[in-house]
């Protein structure tokens, strides 16, 4: 193993995950305002937007986590990282639908060569004892870094709109070669070459990733939440904005200004995040970090469910911010709790591709529920999250569902 690559696999995870929030974060804060204000477009145009992205995920969700399977976790993660760099460049220097179009589509594509790879990569070179501490630690060091990067959007924006995506895609392009330089892979086999039989190799994985998601039975209903939300999520990630922007802004040093006030949301939808994780990890570390979670997972679910009916509901500008940070923090805190489960049931083998199911589904359920709830929306915005919340409902009921089976000496855990 060269020198170069000797980085401490957990140091180096918890570096690129941050560098990665801190990144997204500078690109993501004020692009809303950006597809407004700079490249005019409409809300059905915003709409296209969310779907394009969802449908390159949809598409190429499965054959990138084969590819993280078959050749390399690391060379997987670092395509991924020069595509989404390559994405936010084009984002920010072309204000215009077909190229904020094309955009989604690169940094969609190579979103998928990073989803499940990274994770895979991690517990593959740590072992999944450690996973659940990990990616919880890991989510901590992602919201400080989120912060960060959420500030320097805030700053760079009121330069130009466009600048910090600009920066935050050639940071992108910059990070994907620093991890093809120091991260180390030495618990990964790729087949050798003259084994090599890609396609049957591709199909085979393949089948033996929907074999684990159908016979399990935390990976097949953590399949069935994940399309679930993605019904949901899609009309609610595109249309709280919305909302919010038909309350009147009160003046703060000088301005009202949604560029200004969107960071400030963004700020403090992070801070309580972090807040509320660092909180539960020092009381209930092991609740976070449970082999069998769904009792808080379930919980978690709830909260979000509440948070997006009474965001639906809510006539108060403060009131409604409270209701969406409610849902953010529940999402924010289940997602690595979930993660490390949806690990521990999955084998080395088509950990990537399974994780990318689960993902794919999330994707199916964005591309499905979110033009019909768009449509709504244009009619009645109230009505459209309404829904978005009603869908969420069974969710927590499906993590209940996933009682801890007995088990017997020399059985590994497969429910």
């Amino acid at each position: 193993m060269p020198v170069y690559r000797s980085a401490d696999p957990v140091r180096t995870y918890y570096v690129y995950q941050s560098a990665w929030s801190f990144l997204a974060a500078s690109s993501f804060t004020l692009s809303a305002v950006y597809y407004v204000r700079d490249a005019g477009l409409n809300p059905l145009q915003m709409v296209l937007v969310g779907t394009t992205l969802e449908l390159a995920c949809f598409l190429f969700e499965i054959p990138t986590g084969i590819v993280a399977d078959l050749y390399s976790r690391r060379l997987s993660i670092v395509i991924g990282f020069v595509l989404i760099g390559a994405g936010f460049l084009l984002q920010g220097l072309v204000p215009a639908f077909l190229a904020i179009l094309a955009a989604q589509v690169l940094w969609g594509v190579g979103f998928t060569f990073t989803s499940g790879a990274d994770q895979a990569w991690i517990t593959d070179e740590i072992g999944t004892e450690r996973t659940g501490h990990v990616f919880v630690r890991a989510q901590q060091f992602e919201l400080a870094a989120k912060i960060a990067g959420t500030v320097t959007a805030g700053t760079l924006g009121l330069i130009s709109l466009p600048l910090p995506m600009v920066l935050s895609g050639a940071g992108m392009i910059l990070l994907a070669l620093m991890l093809a330089v120091f991260m180390r892979e030495q618990n990964f086999h790729r087949t050798p070459a003259a084994e090599r039989e890609t396609f049957r190799q591709m199909a085979e994985t393949f089948k033996h990733g929907l074999g684990v998601a159908r016979k399990r039975p935390v990976v097949r209903t953590l399949v069935v939440i994940s399309l679930i939300s993605g019904l949901s999520s899609e009309a609610f990630d595109r249309l709280w904005s919305v909302k919010i922007l038909t309350f009147t802004f009160p003046t703060v040093f000088g301005t009202s200004d949604p560029a200004f006030w969107f960071t400030v949301l963004a700020l403090v939808g992070t801070l309580l995040s972090l807040g509320t994780s660092l909180t539960l990890n020092r009381l209930s570390p092991e609740r976070l970090s449970a082999a069998h979670p769904n009792g808080i997972l379930a919980t978690l679910a709830a909260l979000q469910v509440v948070g997006v009916l009474a965001f639906a509901l809510l006539g108060n500008l403060w009131l409604a911010l409270a209701a969406m940070w409610l849902q953010t923090v529940a999402g924010t805190l289940a997602y690595p709790v979930e993660s490390a489960w949806l690990n521990r049931h999955v084998d080395s083998r088509s950990r990537a591709t399974v994780i990318s199911m689960v993902s794919q589904a999330n994707a199916i359920g964005q591309v499905v529920g979110g033009p019909p709830l768009g449509a709504v929306g244009r009619s009645s915005l109230r009505a459209a999250l309404l829904t978005s919340g009603v869908l969420l409902t069974p969710i927590p009921a499906l993590y209940l569902s996933l009682r801890r089976a007995p088990r017997r000496a020399g059985d590994r855990a497969t429910t």
